[in-house]
């Protein structure tokens, strides 16, 4: 069971990105974008960029500024843009991270290379694929599942602010791709003690039982993503269904032993995520004409109450600079609903206390 996908736009949307990036002065040694080529289908797919650097810049205040420049100027290009770069960057890493496993196997073997050393990211990706499986994998894919299950999905909460034509063909692609196939993708993943590299494969390769069927449907369904074709509501009827089928075939929690180096590696995810928020602020609050970035204002509350978590379960367990510099950035991520005002607080927060904000997102990356 194979499906295609049209895959030369985000080919060349990586290129066009990473120049993008060198005109602003931006350091990249190498750009990645989550899911593989099959998962991505245009118009409606965005493309979420990973940046690679050689090594942490000296000022990531100066960096995140180039990097919203860069994004806002790769968005003017062309107005597809506004949908298929929805967003900056979602994380930042240094080579010497990823080389010393501090970044999460199952992250990287969804991984595909947008520009850079394609030896090196395949490096990464087999060793993550043999990694142990541990609790770091059950939480990263049971994440996935909590943010799309029990009644917590709704149609009407993908926006479409961006979207400017065949409303009804995304809205169907939202069903398809941004529920039933990153359900399936974290199910067959716990129920295999597999990472796998992407939805569609996921797909292709696990459908026990009754899910053979299910599958076929969901192709069927996911394949009529323009006019004419089924209502959305119609579409997510299916989906439930499909969900259903494939959360019977999920196994239940299980105890497993953390990860050697987890609050490193817990480090490193949230100073990766957090490299780049100050770029995605300066972007949202100053987008292109005609993009609307409120709903994506929004949805950064997600991330930030994340990073306070960890950065809680770090302060607790660690000791020394390190839970105390923990704890002076969890002091600068207020908790909250995030709109366009506090990020604009948060923006003049952290640059007040950009010594800590450094000191934190450079700490343990070389």
């Amino acid at each position: 069971m194979t499906t295609t996908r049209s895959t030369t736009s985000y080919a060349q949307l990586g290129v066009v990105y990473a120049e993008q990036l060198a005109a602003q002065g931006v350091a990249a040694g190498m750009l990645t974008h989550k899911w593989q080529a099959g998962d991505l289908l245009a118009p409606h797919s965005d493309i979420d960029i990973r940046v690679i650097l050689d090594e942490a810049p000296d000022s990531w205040w100066a960096w995140n500024e180039r990097l919203a420049t860069a994004h806002h100027q790769a968005v003017l290009l062309d107005p597809v843009h506004s949908r298929l770069l929805e967003h900056p960057p979602g994380f930042a890493f240094t080579v010497s991270e990823l080389d010393r496993n501090l970044v999460s196997p199952a992250e990287i073997s969804t991984w595909s290379l947008a520009t850079g050393n394609a030896t090196t990211l395949q490096r990464w990706k087999s060793r993550a694929q043999m990694m142990p499986w541990s609790r770091a994998d059950e939480r990263f894919y049971r994440g996935i599942l909590d943010a799309r299950i029990g009644g917590r999905y709704q149609l009407d909460k993908d926006s479409t602010d961006n979207v400017h034509h065949d409303l009804d063909g995304y809205r169907r692609h939202c069903v398809a791709w941004h529920y039933v196939a990153p359900c399936w993708f974290a199910s067959a993943a716990l129920a295999t003690r597999t990472r796998c590299p992407g939805k569609t494969a996921a797909l292709n390769q696990w459908h026990p039982g009754e899910l053979e069927a299910h599958a076929e449907e969901f192709l069927r369904l996911s394949a009529t993503t323009s006019e004419p074709g089924p209502s959305p509501t119609q579409v997510l009827r299916t989906a439930h269904a499909t969900v259903d089928a494939v959360l019977r075939r999920t196994p239940h929690p299980r105890s497993l032993p953390e990860a050697p180096g987890t609050d490193k590696a817990a480090w490193t995810t949230t100073a990766g995520m957090l490299r780049v928020r100050v770029a995605r602020w300066i972007y949202y609050l100053n987008p292109p004409p005609e993009t609307v970035t409120g709903y994506l204002i929004a949805r950064e509350e997600k991330e930030l109450r994340s990073a306070r978590n960890t950065l809680t379960r770090l302060g607790d367990r660690l000791s020394g600079d390190d839970a105390s510099l923990a704890k002076a950035m969890k002091a600068l991520l207020p908790p909250g609903p995030t709109t366009a005002s506090t990020l604009r607080d948060l923006l003049a927060l952290w640059g007040r206390h950009r010594s800590v904000v450094e000191d934190f997102l450079s700490a343990h990356s070389t």
